[in-house]
């Protein structure tokens, strides 16, 4: 919208008004671009977009890390923490059946349980445990499969599905207290 649209109309069709109009556009165009607010995107539903791993702190190396050039050591989380986490890493990249990961970042659940750990957060055992606690409850709701990713790859199993048997098993691992 042009400033003679703003300005009334008898500023607007005057001399005076014009040259008005031209000498602040003059100077606002002068001024230098002011640097965006590094605030987070608000969608039309008000809630924030917020990354996969929020909530939890990133792996910092130490001094001694970066002096003898090995990664930081990982973050400790518990089992149900993992769990949540490999949840939020699907939701974030996409689910994908048949393959551990794909060209365009979804991943299966082993693959974002493999994410999660890569990512500096929990360890082998973490994992593991993890694992116990997603087959347990597999077991407990009818559905004998001899792995999650067996789960996982079948035909009838949708998105929805893995999100729910990962809040299921976290539920279960913060019970036990893992």
């Amino acid at each position: 919208m042009t400033a003679a649209l703003l300005l009334p109309r008898s500023l607007a069709l005057t001399p005076e008004g014009a040259a008005l109009v031209a000498e602040i556009e003059r100077y606002l165009a002068g001024l230098p671009a002011t640097a965006r607010p590094d605030l987070p995107y608000v969608c039309p539903l008000g809630s924030t977009v917020r990354p996969w791993n929020a909530g939890y702190p990133a792996p910092r190396p130490t001094l001694l890390d970066r002096l003898v050039h090995r990664p930081a050591r990982p973050v400790p989380v518990t089992v149900a923490d993992h769990l949540r986490l490999a949840s939020r890493y699907i939701y974030a990249f996409g689910w994908l059946q048949g393959a551990m990961w794909d060209s365009a970042g979804r991943v299966c659940l082993l693959g974002a349980q493999a994410a999660v750990l890569v990512h500096g957060y929990g360890t082998p055992d973490t994992v593991a445990w993890a694992r116990t606690q997603v087959m347990e409850v597999l077991h407990a709701t009818g559905r004998p499969v001899s792995s999650p990713d067996q789960y996982n790859d079948r035909p009838t199993t949708r998105q929805a599905d893995v999100h729910h048997l990962l809040d299921r098993a976290a539920a279960r691992a913060q019970s036990l207290g893992l």
